[in-house]
């Protein structure tokens, strides 16, 4: 597949990745040359500097005979122009824009995007995958990382295992036969920094970080066989009231549980306008760091804080200052993935990277066809596929001990007529079957050819 990316920073840079490895052919489009320099030296992909609306520009990159354009700069109305002349000059069959303006995003204006307006395929919006990600953090607030599949059946659970886990040091084959009707399995570790799909003998020890598929009426359970608590979110703090604090309260407000929610705001103009956008929520002008205006929202009452501004160092440090006040948890929006590790030592129980939050929506699309969901996992180490099985994989009427799965490949789970399996070396997998699988990224493309969903097949 010959894909053209438009954008060279993270986003960019890090779908290149994905799609490099997997052997298409790759051309990034930046205006900066140090970003493009950057992406060539590192990445198996070619490099054109210049502006990506450019048609000139376009055509160096190869978009004459291209089967896909990317257009993920840091500006949406380059995004929207480069998308039209793709469509309008090269022809190119798929296109997929990264837009952040709100306006851009209400649905009475979806007319917008059609092929006879502006030709866009799929608009991607990072600020409200990033508030999708909270909202999945306050669904399991004992879990670092968590995303949902199977249309909200299953839930990916990251949790981190502490001394009082009460399954330390037991083979996971074990742990079947100790919880023989719970519906979960590990499906990845992370130890000392390096992350793995386990093997039935494999133990698990303090300090390890799980990544847990589960049918989601097991949750609860599987939080106490891990050691956490699973506990519902009533009373939440949102530190940061602009597009993505005030998607999430927009979305807690909709809820049918009742969820108290105040937004901490610094810029007036921006709390004045989530003011007048929600009905329930309580918006305090001020800074989210100000340990006065903390008390006035009764953090120390507040079930969770959410640092959501622009700024990774204020959500950090508003993070620690609202656990230190007394709230039991605080989740803050990371951009720069070198501030992950200091994550655990500040006591900050999870954090939201709108960079893997946008690169996965992004795969789930790349990756058409049968591929139902796509979710990165860490920094692009591995993937969580959901995936129907067609009559053409080799998957279709195997037993899933007789499936010649990479050693990197784990099966977390089987969708069969509605009803989520558990996975056994028995279970036999049929054509219809929805299949949700942990691979790590070199064993990507060997996953896509089991499941036959590369581009060339439709």
């Amino acid at each position: 597949m010959k894909v053209i990316i438009c954008g060279a920073g993270q986003v960019g840079w890090q779908i290149a990745r994905h799609l490099s490895g997997e052997r298409n052919d790759v051309t990034v489009v930046d205006n900066n040359a140090e970003l493009v320099r950057r992406a060539t030296d590192s990445l198996d992909v070619q490099g054109i500097a210049g502006f990506a609306s450019y048609p000139d520009i376009l055509s160096k990159a190869g978009a004459r005979d291209a089967d896909m354009i990317i257009a993920a700069t840091h500006s949406d109305e380059v995004n929207m122009v480069t998308c039209q002349v793709a469509h309008s000059v090269f022809s190119i069959p798929r296109k997929i824009a990264r837009l952040r303006g709100q306006s851009y995003l209400d649905a009475i204006y979806s007319d917008l995007y059609r092929r006879d307006h502006m030709p866009i395929d799929v608009v991607i919006s990072p600020e409200k995958e990033v508030a999708d990600a909270a909202l999945q953090r306050l669904s399991a607030p004992s879990a670092f990382d968590t995303e949902t599949f199977f249309d909200g059946k299953a839930q990916l659970l990251g949790l981190e295992i502490a001394e009082n886990c009460p399954v330390i040091n037991t083979p996971l084959r074990q742990l079947t036969d100790l919880f023989s009707t719970l519906r979960s399995i590990v499906v990845g570790v992370r130890r000392e920094g390096t992350l793995f799909a386990p093997e039935a003998e494999d133990q698990l020890f303090v300090g390890d970080q799980c990544y847990i598929f589960c049918h989601v009426d097991d949750v609860g359970r599987t939080m106490e066989i891990f050691g956490k608590t699973h506990r519902t979110q009533e009373r939440v703090v949102l530190i940061g009231g602009g597009n993505v604090g005030l998607a999430v309260a927009q979305a807690l407000e909709k809820r049918t549980t009742r969820v108290r929610a105040k937004i901490i705001e610094k810029d007036r103009r921006i709390a004045e306008f989530a003011a007048d956008e929600l009905e329930r929520t309580i918006v305090l002008h001020g800074d989210g760091l100000d340990r006065a205006l903390l008390s006035e929202a009764n953090i120390d009452r507040a079930d969770a804080v959410l640092a959501v501004t622009d700024d990774d160092k204020t959500n950090m440090l508003a993070a620690v200052r609202a656990k230190a006040a007394g709230c039991p948890m605080a989740v803050a929006l990371i951009n720069d993935p070198t501030l992950v590790p200091l994550m655990g030592p500040l006591g900050i129980d999870a954090y939201i990277n709108p960079r893997a939050t946008t690169v996965s929506s992004i795969l789930r699309h790349i990756r058409h066809g049968r591929v139902r969901a796509v979710y990165s996992i860490g920094d692009a180490e591995a993937e969580m596929i959901e995936a129907e099985v067609l009559s053409t994989s080799p998957l279709a009427g195997q037993l899933i001990r007789d499936i010649g799965f990479p050693e990197g490949v784990l099966v977390g789970g089987v969708l069969k007529e509605g009803k989520l399996l558990r996975p056994t070396g028995k279970l036999r997998v049929e054509e219809g079957d929805v299949i949700a699988l942990f691979t790590m990224s070199a064993d990507v493309p060997e996953v896509e050819r089991l499941l036959q969903v590369s581009i060339d097949f439709f």
